[in-house]
C-alpha cells in the first residue's frame, strides 16, 4: 500500500467531536489561568491545618470550634460532589433530549442562517450533537423542532 493513497481526512462526526472538545478544554484551560476568587475545599482544609499547627499551645483551639470547622469542611466537601453529580445528570438529561429529536424537522441557528431539515443520526456524551443535512450540529444549536 502507498503512503501517499492514505486518507487523513476526518469522517464529519469525528471532526465535529473533536472541535467541541479542543472548544470545551481551551475554555477549561482559560479559566483555570484566572484568578481564584473563590476559596475550595483544598483551600478551607489548608487553612484548618495551618491553624492547627500554629495555635498557642497554651490556649489551643476549643473542641466547639474546631468540630464547627470540620462540619463546615463537611458541608462544602458533599456539595461539591453534589454539584459533580449533578453535572452528570445534566449531561445525561442533554443526551435523552438529543436521542428525542432522532426523526424529528428542527431547525438549527448557524451563525446568521437557519439550517432546516430532519435529524438523522444522534451522537451522545458530553456534547451531544445530531445530524442535519449532512452535518453535525450542537444540540444547544437547535432553535426549533416541528412535529410532523
Amino acid at each position: 500500500m502507498d503512503i501517499a493513497s492514505l486518507s487523513t481526512a476526518m469522517d464529519p462526526a469525528a471532526l465535529a467531536r473533536t472541535e467541541f472538545e479542543v472548544a470545551a478544554l481551551n475554555k477549561a484551560l482559560n479559566e483555570g489561568r484566572g484568578q481564584k476568587t473563590e476559596l475550595d475545599k483544598d483551600d478551607f482544609l489548608k487553612i484548618l491545618v495551618t491553624q492547627l499547627q500554629h495555635q498557642d499551645p497554651t490556649a489551643p483551639m476549643e473542641d466547639r470550634e474546631f468540630i464547627a470547622q470540620m462540619a463546615q469542611f463537611s458541608s462544602l466537601e458533599q456539595m461539591t460532589n453534589m454539584s459533580a453529580n449533578f453535572s452528570k445528570v445534566a449531561s445525561l438529561l442533554g443526551s435523552s433530549e438529543a436521542m428525542g429529536l432522532l426523526g424529528k424537522q428542527v431547525e438549527v441557528q448557524a451563525g446568521d442562517r437557519v439550517v432546516s431539515g430532519q435529524v438523522t443520526q444522534v451522537m451522545r456524551g458530553a456534547f451531544p450533537m445530531v445530524m442535519v443535512n449532512g452535518s453535525f450540529w450542537d444540540l444547544e444549536q437547535v432553535s426549533t423542532v416541528i412535529e410532523e
